[in-house]
């Protein structure tokens, strides 16, 4: 089977040089040297400040959550994975659904204002597939009516926008960096600061509230840390990233070449950069989605409904709202994510151009 995604693995050679300098200092986690060199290197290669380094993307959320005060109802997108607004539910802070852009699937500034209430502590929107929201549309809104944003930027790495990094929007953004996603630790993410003192809480957040020693409990914290393992598989994909990345951009161009005038695929933010870190079409209907999944199934191919369902149709997030979300509803009907990962073979990725050609015929 072709799967959807497939895990970078590095050269086992490679890691084991990193897993031997652990195994020597015994220096497992708690923010060791490896964990350290990491969070330098993606400041610098990333162009942003204030980086933590976490357990996972999830958690990278919810310490965001925390740190900026939220406790109480947040606006944000229904078209993202689930964890953005579960992360929510989980510390007792109600996702607050507005509708999304047709053209670039992003939260809507207009919509998103118009679903602010009295209980909105924050708005959270999300980079869809990495291609950026309207950062300028969310701070012009934040600043209008005193709220922090908050973005899941889970898939923006390397991204930049009008030449800086996406990630330097917003109050803080939030970064996953699980195995699935481009740049991975294995299991791990991360959260960018714009406010040194957020960062500063942040960082005792993670590691059970903990200030300078092991008797001073500054704040309630949580267990967050990035171990020294995973940080040192990070450090060995983050050697060939810029390999990774340019196969990537290979696979997605042959997709939008090879599928030209047969599916829409979402508008990318003027003057951002792609990283390719998803392969998105847009089909005309939720029938011929599924065709098209049929399709891709018989070749052998696995593709994903990348976001279903919309989460303001889920039980557990349902929020009243008069205008509901329904740009948000159609895209998640027919949207789909194909195949895309370095080791893709030219072939493959002709397979799965004839198979959604084949599905939309159907």
């Amino acid at each position: 089977m072709i799967q959807v995604t497939k895990p970078i693995t590095p050269n086992l050679d490679q890691v084991q040089k990193y897993l031997e300098k652990v195994h020597t200092r015994a220096w497992l986690t708690n923010n060791g040297p490896l964990v350290r060199e990491l969070t330098e290197r993606l400041e610098d290669y990333l162009g942003v400040r204030n980086l933590i380094l976490t357990a996972n993307g999830t958690l990278a959320l919810q310490v965001a959550y925390k740190a900026l005060g939220l406790d109480k109802e947040a606006v944000t997108s229904p078209f993202t994975f689930v964890a953005t607004a579960s992360a929510m539910k989980w510390q007792g802070i109600t996702p607050r659904f507005a509708d999304i852009e047709a053209d670039t699937l992003g939260l809507c500034p207009e919509k998103a204002a118009a679903a602010i209430t009295g209980a909105t502590q924050a708005i959270v929107p999300v980079h869809v597939y990495g291609n950026p929201c309207d950062v300028e549309g969310f701070e012009r809104l934040g600043q209008a009516r005193k709220l922090p944003v908050i973005y899941d930027a889970s898939h923006t790495f390397s991204v930049s926008l009008k030449g800086r990094s996406v990630l330097n929007w917003g109050d803080a953004s939030t970064l996953s960096f699980h195995a699935t996603k481009l740049f991975h630790t294995v299991e791990g993410g991360g959260i960018v600061f714009k406010d040194d003192d957020a960062y500063q809480r942040a960082h005792k957040m993670i590691n059970f509230g903990l200030g300078g020693s092991p008797d001073d409990i500054a704040t309630p914290g949580i267990n967050a840390k990035m171990s020294e393992i995973h940080a040192a598989y990070g450090l060995c994909v983050l050697d060939s990233i810029e390999q990774v990345l340019e196969r990537r951009a290979e696979i997605l161009n042959a997709y939008r070449e090879g599928m030209n005038g047969v599916v829409k695929i979402p508008k990318w933010r003027e003057g951002a950069t792609q990283n390719a870190a998803y392969a998105p079409i847009l089909l005309e209907s939720e029938q011929q989605c599924l065709k098209v999944l049929d399709a891709l199934k018989s070749e052998g191919v696995v593709a994903r409904r990348y976001f279903y369902p919309s989460l303001n149709t889920v039980s557990e997030f349902q929020v009243d709202l008069k205008a509901g979300c329904p740009i948000s509803v159609d895209a998640a009907s027919r949207a789909l994510c194909l195949p895309i990962y370095p080791d893709l073979a030219d072939e493959d990725v002709q397979k799965i151009i004839e198979g959604v050609k084949a599905g939309c015929m159907a």
